[in-house]
């Protein structure tokens, strides 16, 4: 297949195309830069020059799908960047695809787009969208979403699939690990409500089997949680990721509602003061450590075939073994 990758040179998009280079697909990739370009072209992609906030249909020429991976996930940023990249980006490439006659359409949702702040137990992908999230990942991945489903449109032959994974871990991580170990290292890690909220997981190789099977599978316009087997604490996973780089994370802990207080005093002082970098804690993040989000992945199963095809200890086993290769040892 051709297919087109949007967040190539990031974490998903980059372990996407790895495998999709090595199964004989052709892969072209969006790129914002000549640093990209060199990233894409190293992975054996072919660099597009282009942007979501330019991206047209003569770029995906002769595209039959596109991996829509790219967004902006980030703690902090300017007040319009969610709305900008991961909404108006999401729906220019929609269009681009539309007019260039691609097939297939897979976007790389998230379980965020369901949430306002509430405790997620058991809950599938009837579940409603957070239109209204005072979070702006939650509410604009809520909206970007809902876009890809709505252009759905299998008379036309353009089939939209939206991937759902949670917590996506694993080798090749660009920012949760690296966070924590850094935090670690500062010695300013510090669990919320000690770390017992309730999770599901996503390893990354788990995610990149997902979007192979969606290439010929998955009903257009529907959603899918993809999910590690199983549900952890917070504690258990992240101090888990943290022991493969020979970390112990120590014990110390706050309560969530002053987390989340802090963090949104922090927000206010760095808008109000025009603060340089980022805050030590945002709202969100510290909702998201302090919430329960444990969801089913049945559907995933039933309609795209979906099995985890790394557990959780083999996944952890990969990130030691990445680990010592790096340090020598």
């Amino acid at each position: 297949m051709n297919i087109f990758v949007t967040g190539a040179s990031g974490f998903v998009g980059g372990a996407a195309t790895r495998r999709l280079v090595a199964e004989g697909h052709t892969v072209r990739a969006m790129s914002r830069s000549p640093k990209s370009d060199v990233a894409i072209s190293a992975i054996g992609a072919q660099p597009v020059r282009c942007s979501l906030d330019d991206v047209s249909g003569d770029h995906l020429a002769q595209t039959e799908v596109v991996l829509h991976s790219a967004a902006f996930v980030e703690a902090w940023g300017e007040p319009d960047a969610w709305d900008r990249i991961n909404v108006g980006g999401t729906k220019r490439m929609l269009e681009a695809a539309r007019r260039s006659g691609v097939r297939r359409f897979i976007h790389i949702g998230t379980e965020a787009a369901l949430v306002h702040g509430q405790d997620l137990r058991g809950v599938d992908e009837s579940y409603p969208l957070a239109f209204e999230s005072p979070y702006h990942y939650c509410r604009t991945k809520a909206l970007a979403e809902q876009a890809v489903r709505d252009a759905s449109d299998v008379a036309a032959g353009f089939v939209t699939i939206v991937l759902r994974p949670r917590f996506i871990w694993g080798p090749g991580d660009l920012t949760l690990l690296p966070i924590i170990l850094e935090m670690a290292k500062l010695g300013r890690w510090t669990w919320i409500n000690g770390g017992r909220a309730q999770t599901s997981t996503t390893y990354i190789e788990n995610l990149v089997e997902a979007i192979v099977l969606a290439l010929t599978r998955g009903v257009s316009g529907e959603a899918y949680f993809i999910l590690d087997e199983g549900q952890r604490s917070m504690r258990e996973i992240i101090s888990a990721m943290a022991s493969t780089h020979g970390v112990e994370l120590p014990n110390r802990s706050i309560p969530g509602w002053l987390a989340e207080g802090f963090g949104g005093l922090c927000e206010v002082l760095w808008r109000t003061l025009s603060l340089k970098g980022e805050p030590p804690l945002t709202r969100h993040a510290a909702m998201v450590m302090a919430r329960d989000c444990v969801l089913r992945g049945e559907k995933a199963h039933r309609e795209l075939g979906y099995v985890p095809k790394f557990t959780v200890d083999e996944g952890l086993a990969q990130l030691r073994s990445l680990s010592r290769s790096e340090s020598g040892s």
